[in-house]
């Protein structure tokens, strides 16, 4: 597959990327800089309360039809929310396109949240929360990231709680999207075999509506504690903090909040993740903890990107018992990699992996797509994978053992464990 992308910005501020494909199977969406970051005291859990009602009714549509719009043609429809952004979209054959299209400008710009369906999804998604709370693997990276940006809201439960849910109006989501769910802060995306001037004539027609309307009600943008930025270095690592919870399983995880995205050294961290714990069976975490000492089934080190700042954590969950030898083997790994630089045939070996990733990972269309949405809504620009490997062909093994220095000084990190 040829990466380029074929952009447009149209006079209400909504933005266009195109990415052709070989395929017949097309992809197109809206992705909205709302998430869980953005919402204001009172609003917890509300950007992800949005995505689950924007199914549910619109100025010309009930729930019914929109779940049958694009299941009648054999497409999907979907949507994520996170705590940057809101995303919905589509997947179909390319001739169903003009469908896929109107139908998600639909949902996003003229959802109604009808309090009769507030009443009844408002238990389905308590119910997603209590499910989410029975699990100690996923919970505790939540717990993590409100360690870390402790009274931000980046440290916001994505998902909210039980009793804010229970409170939300068709009042406050319209509050909140028409805050938020603006053209300007919007990039529809499209990834397929589409003539691009048929997608830009398609986003015209479906906002036309919209633009006179955001015109009269333009408002400024409120500085609040949602948007400030993170200072990324300027905080201390919180020691060890242990959560009883009852678990047979004990889960660990140890990390900080990391560089942003104009930071350069974030790809060299990436880059340490990947050896450290990314999805190899072969990464240093999994041999030594697993391998080597059968301590644990699952051990990985994540980095989480965020626009101002990121995340970057390990975890690993064991026997209550082994919490004291596996904390050490972890350390044991991160001192390695801090003391000395890689060697060159180390440090090819895992370039040469890291760059197979990416390969296969891109042969996902849908996550390509979404990706690609990201990094426009974000960063205003499109960077296919040939540009990451550019990236990564600029990283030297004394770079590497700087970012080391800097990440996983003890100092610096935090622990957590819920037992």
């Amino acid at each position: 597959m040829k990466e380029s992308a074929n952009t447009y910005q149209l006079e209400n501020g909504l933005r266009i990327i195109q990415i052709p494909s070989p395929t017949n199977v097309a992809y197109c969406g809206i992705s909205i800089d709302a998430g869980t970051r953005d919402e204001e005291s009172g609003e917890e859990g509300m950007a992800h309360f949005c995505e689950h009602m924007m199914f549910k009714g619109t100025q010309r549509r009930k729930a019914w039809h929109i779940i049958n719009r694009m299941e009648a043609v054999g497409g999907d429809l979907n949507a994520y929310t996170n705590k940057e952004e809101t995303v919905v979209y589509s997947a179909f054959m390319k001739e169903h396109f003009e469908r896929a299209a109107e139908l998600i400008f639909d949902i996003v710009f003229h959802s109604t949240y009808p309090q009769h369906e507030i009443d009844k999804e408002c238990e389905v998604i308590v119910d997603e929360i209590e499910s989410y709370n029975d699990s100690p693997a996923e919970l505790i990276f939540d717990h993590f990231e409100n360690l870390i940006y402790e009274n931000h809201s980046l440290g916001h439960d994505i998902l909210g709680t039980a009793d804010n849910v229970r409170r939300f109006k068709t009042e406050d989501a319209l509050r909140f999207s028409r805050r938020l769910y603006r053209p300007e802060k919007m990039v529809f995306f499209v990834f397929g075999n589409i003539d691009f001037k048929k997608v830009k004539k398609v986003a015209e027609k479906h906002i036309e509506s919209i633009q006179a309307a955001e015109k009269k009600e333009a408002v400024e943008k409120i500085e609040t504690e949602t948007t400030k930025k993170v200072e990324t270095f300027q905080s201390i690592g919180h020691g060890v903090q242990i959560k009883e919870r009852g678990t047979h399983q004990a889960h660990v995880m140890i990390g900080r909040a990391a560089y942003g995205s104009k930071d350069p050294k974030r790809i060299a961290l990436y880059f340490l993740n990947n050896i450290l714990g990314g999805p190899g069976m072969n990464s240093r975490l999994n041999i030594a903890l697993r391998e080597h000492n059968g301590l644990v089934y699952t051990a990985e080190s994540t980095l989480t990107n965020y626009t101002d700042t990121s995340t970057w954590a390990i975890y690993f969950g064991c026997d209550p018992e082994n919490i004291d030898k596996c904390l050490r083997i972890v350390r044991k790994e991160l001192d390695k990699l801090m003391e000395s630089p890689l060697n060159d045939r180390v440090f090819n070996a895992a370039l040469k992996q890291i760059k197979g990733q990416i390969g296969v990972a891109c042969d996902n269309f849908e996550s390509y797509a979404l990706d690609t949405a990201k990094a426009y809504l974000h960063y205003n620009k499109f960077e296919g994978m040939e540009d990451t490997f550019k990236h990564l062909k600029e990283l030297t093994p004394s770079l590497l053992q700087e970012v080391a220095k800097e990440i996983f000084d003890a100092k610096g990190l935090n622990t957590l464990i819920f037992k």
